[in-house]
């Protein structure tokens, strides 16, 4: 066994992005031993080509309360984390009216700062406030979120790693895990690692999409039965299903997509049931459709509605990105449909290695709970960048203490039919 590796560890911690870097740090801030393993290397995976984007547009609760502890978190440390606290705007048709009034009520009941504009003339008088070549029409709702904004993905896990090790954590990279092994109570007493065995008294698992190969090596079902709020069951349904995340930039200086005040812009979400043309007329859909965009260091970048890859996905190596061959055409027609500054933004559209894909669980929520008596499982469902607090709420729970913010996603949910209620949003974690 290497040197550079202990025998044993208190606290074993799989995976070095957002969950498994957040939880070293808290833990190590409460004076756990914690050894840190990844495969590749810190911020290899989804979380180090994340699009960034920080938000609280949640329609389910128990996401919404979660998600203001995490903007806590980045908002403590913007310069470390490459944070940037721009605010977040969504917009959509009168089909989401509804829920964007609800998650407002919510955020107001939490002290989450953002204001609701209802109203197409409203809506549009509000967007042209804060820019004046403002002219998607259709739109009558719009959520804006003061909080959140977007971070620099890889730069700010190397900025969480360094927290991690000033607290005391180790982070060793190189490292995959290949087994475990169990006592009578199905607790893990052993770790294998291409590098050796590691005995361990608790274990953290937050592997991003790599999940379904760990959640196998635990023993875990790869399909469950899903009891639903009415009482009835879905059976057989897969644990996992990927997705690709099509995402893009435009070469355009960010510097030019800033509000009217000169500010860097928020980020924007508008979902639109409006034809969407590009700047020839040719009609790109007549059906709903939902985009995301905001500035990036050299760049705007975005995306929009994922693609289902299926219950298999192989994610070694991790995947670049892939979109549909129609989706430069969409994204960059849509930029222009919102804002005149994009106007001919196509032909600087570059693909770029961000988004990647993505492990669903079977509801398209979190999966943050026990497995194993001391195995703990952060199975984000592609929910993660954002989340930087969840490592906060493993820490806690790891020490025997209560999380009222993760409890919600306890995986007992899926037998007891206690499911997060599901919003007319386009988007699978929305």
């Amino acid at each position: 066994m290497p040197e550079s590796l202990p025998s044993s560890t208190p606290l074993l911690v799989i995976g070095a992005g957002v969950h498994g870097l957040s939880t070293a740090w808290h833990a190590a801030q409460n004076g756990t031993d914690v050894l840190v393993v990844d495969k590749t290397d810190v911020a290899a995976g989804a979380s180090g080509i994340a699009c960034g984007v920080i938000r609280n547009n949640y329609f389910q609760p128990a996401m919404q309360e979660l998600m203001a502890a995490c903007v806590e978190v980045w908002e403590s440390d913007p310069v470390a984390f490459h944070y940037h606290g721009s605010g977040y705007i969504a917009l959509g048709p009168p089909a989401q009216e509804e829920d964007l009034v609800a998650v407002h009520e919510r955020q107001q009941q939490i002290g989450y700062p953002s204001e609701l504009i209802t109203g197409e003339q409203a809506v549009e008088a509000h967007m042209r406030s804060l820019y004046s070549d403002w002219r998607a029409p259709g739109l009558t709702v719009c959520l804006h979120e003061h909080a959140g904004g977007y971070a620099f993905n890889r730069e700010s896990m190397l900025g969480l790693a360094d927290k991690a090790r000033a607290a005391g954590a180790r982070i060793e990279t190189g490292v995959e895990v290949t087994g475990f092994e169990f006592d009578g109570s199905g607790a893990a007493t052993k770790v294998h690692t291409d590098k050796g065995t590691i005995d361990v008294e608790q274990v953290v698992v937050a592997v991003g999409p790599w999940i379904a190969s760990l959640w196998e090596m635990l023993g875990l079902p790869d399909h469950l039965d899903v009891r639903q709020p009415d009482g009835t069951t879905n059976e057989n349904l897969p644990m996992w299903t990927y997705w690709y995340l099509q995402e893009g930039e435009v070469d355009v200086d960010p510097s030019k997509f800033v509000t009217a005040e000169g500010k860097p812009s928020p980020v924007l979400h508008v979902d639109s049931d409006q034809p969407l043309r590009d700047d020839a007329a040719r009609l790109i859909t007549s059906g709903p459709w939902g985009v995301y965009f905001k500035p990036d260091r050299t760049t705007v970048q975005g995306g929009a509605q994922p693609l289902t890859v299926g219950p298999e996905f192989e994610v070694d190596p991790y995947p670049t990105g892939s979109v549909e061959p129609g989706f430069p055409d969409m994204w960059s027609a849509a930029l222009s449909h919102c804002l005149e500054r994009f106007e001919g933004c196509r032909e600087k559209f570059r693909a770029v290695r961000s988004g990647g894909v993505g492990a669903f669980t079977v509801d398209n929520f979190p999966v943050l709970d026990y497995m194993r008596p001391n195995v703990f499982v952060a199975a984000d469902s592609n929910h993660g960048y954002k989340m930087i607090a969840v490592g906060r709420e493993i820490a806690r729970v790891l020490q025997g203490e209560h999380s009222s913010l993760l409890h919600p996603f306890r995986y007992e949910r899926f037998q007891t039919g206690d499911l997060h209620p599901v919003s007319h949003s386009p988007y699978p974690w929305s």
